[in-house]
């Protein structure tokens, strides 16, 4: 029974219709959450460096579409975990790019797809396009991994931390704490401190500007929770 169960959920109707559903309740909760921006300027401060690395933690993903204005051109790393296929397809309906595979640049980075997908991550900067993906690497929740810092690196382009929380959500007991936002209540998207890697950062500096990155995106979160009314979860996201 488990089996069967187990393939019906990885079957390709069943992840597209996944996908559509969850793509169509995040434009629900999208239209009925009203949103403000901290700074109130935030565009006008990530217009002018485009294209840039956009920043955010695991589990804190669901609204993130919702910031690309119709103008804008973006993609997303997502992994190839089966998990991750309806998280694209939900992607792609709400108008995002799709980047498959690991931003981990740790022992698994290379059976995860990690070398092709930093390689295309990099090409998509290059070609003017900006770039979102998790700065914390899968398992260690709100510990930012050295991958971002290494794409930032590469790519010249800047990262643009930034959190987003509502005030109505369910918060499940996974590693990284997934939050799903919910329908009628209020929303916020806090930017965070940008931050630039030279192209001749060392393995010391490079560790420093994780460790800036790290804070910059906690101080987002934990505003963006007391933003909304809901300071206990400030500290833990």
């Amino acid at each position: 029974m488990k089996r069967l169960l187990r393939n019906a959920l990885r079957s390709s109707w069943v992840q597209r219709a996944a996908g559509f559903l969850a793509a169509e309740f995040l434009r629900l909760v999208w239209k009925t959450n009203k949103f403000t921006l901290d700074p109130p300027n935030v565009y006008d401060i990530v217009e002018p460096e485009m294209p840039v690395i956009l920043a955010f933690w695991h589990g804190q993903h669901f609204m993130t579409p919702f910031i690309k204005r119709k103008d804008y051109q973006g993609r997303v790393l997502i992994s190839r975990h089966r998990d991750g296929e309806f998280n694209a397809l939900a992607a792609k309906r709400l108008g995002i790019g799709t980047i498959r595979g690991s931003g981990d640049h740790g022992g698994a980075f290379h059976r995860k797809g990690g070398v092709g997908a930093f390689n295309e991550m990099v090409r998509t900067l290059a070609d003017g396009i900006n770039m979102a993906l998790t700065a914390d690497v899968p398992k260690r929740s709100r510990v930012a991994g050295l991958g971002i810092i290494m794409l930032a690196r590469e790519s010249g382009r800047p990262i643009m931390p930034f959190a987003m929380a509502t005030s109505r959500f369910i918060q499940l007991k996974n590693w990284d704490r997934t939050t799903i936002n919910m329908p009628f209540g209020r929303g916020v998207l806090i930017g965070g401190e940008p931050l630039s890697v030279p192209r001749d950062a060392d393995r010391a500096m490079m560790e420093t500007l994780r460790l800036q990155l790290e804070a910059s995106l906690n101080d987002a979160t934990r505003r963006a929770y007391i933003a909304v009314g809901r300071p206990e979860e400030a500290g833990h996201g």
